[in-house]
């Protein structure tokens, strides 16, 4: 599957992977302040963004999709940066490529399985539940999320998603019918008898509930160099609340500087 995806700067090629719902462009900001250091790509992953859309919803399918990308454009021994649903991508990845990788960051993210999370599910009930026919801007589909979700946050971040594809036609980038339907797939744990032994920082939000400390043994099962990070404030959307210390958390990972402001 040939991925829509943004490229910045040049060196020691990054991958970043955007969470559920999310698309490249939610990484620019982070990705353009490494870029003075590193070759930074952000794809979409499938039924997300400007990328393809597939019935299939996986792990596994979207890991393959990142092989296929850093074979399409040769790119080696890259550092790999995944955030919620890209984390996980990252990790399946890593443990099914561990020699093919420099270093990994993993943001927010834990390898185990997750109880179905209530936001998710009532996120993409709404989006669903809104008939694009009967709307010709984006006011309208605005006004009907306002009265559906109270979290501002998480009503912008679903208008990102929302474009025209013909003049006063609405419609929604994600592949929302292949999504719902493989909730419970994105909500599963990482199964792999390997390990990733490379350099890994798994980064967690203080206000965030994702990556509990009792997560850690698992995550040290898988990849045994790990180092957690936890950045105090911030809630799943890491990137979004605490750039700046994301920003020093990679630049002394990376041993490059990520210059923020």
């Amino acid at each position: 599957m040939k991925l829509f995806y943004r490229e910045f700067g040049e060196g020691q090629p990054v991958i970043i992977l955007h969470g559920l719902f999310g698309q490249s462009d939610n990484w620019v900001t982070v990705g353009r302040k490494i870029a003075d250091q590193f070759h930074v790509y952000t794809p979409d992953q499938r039924n997300h963004g400007q990328s393809p859309h597939t019935s299939i919803h996986s792990f596994p399918a979207m890991a393959d999709d990142l092989a296929e990308f850093i074979d399409e454009h040769q790119i080696e021994n890259p550092i790999l940066i995944g955030h919620s649903m890209g984390g996980k991508v990252a990790m399946t990845y890593a443990l099914e490529n561990p020699g093919k990788l420099k270093k990994l960051v993993i943001i927010d993210i834990s390898p185990r399985k997750y109880p179905e999370r209530i936001t998710h599910t009532q996120v993409i009930t709404q989006m669903m539940g809104i008939d694009l026919e009967k709307v010709s801007t984006r006011g309208e589909v605005e006004k009907i999320l306002d009265s559906k979700i109270s979290d501002a946050r998480v009503r912008m971040f679903i208008m990102k998603n929302l474009y025209y594809k013909l003049h006063g036609k609405l419609a929604w980038r994600l592949n929302l019918e292949a999504i719902n339907q493989s909730m419970d797939l994105l909500f599963d744990g990482i199964r792999s008898e390997s390990q990733y032994s490379g350099p890994a920082l798994f980064i967690r939000g203080g206000m965030s509930d994702y990556v509990p400390d009792e997560d850690i043994p698992l995550i040290k099962s898988m990849f045994p160099e790990a180092v957690i990070k936890t950045i105090s404030g911030a809630s799943h959307w890491v990137h979004a609340d605490a750039p700046e210390e994301l920003c020093n958390l990679l630049s002394g990972f990376l041993e490059r500087e990520c210059t923020y402001g």
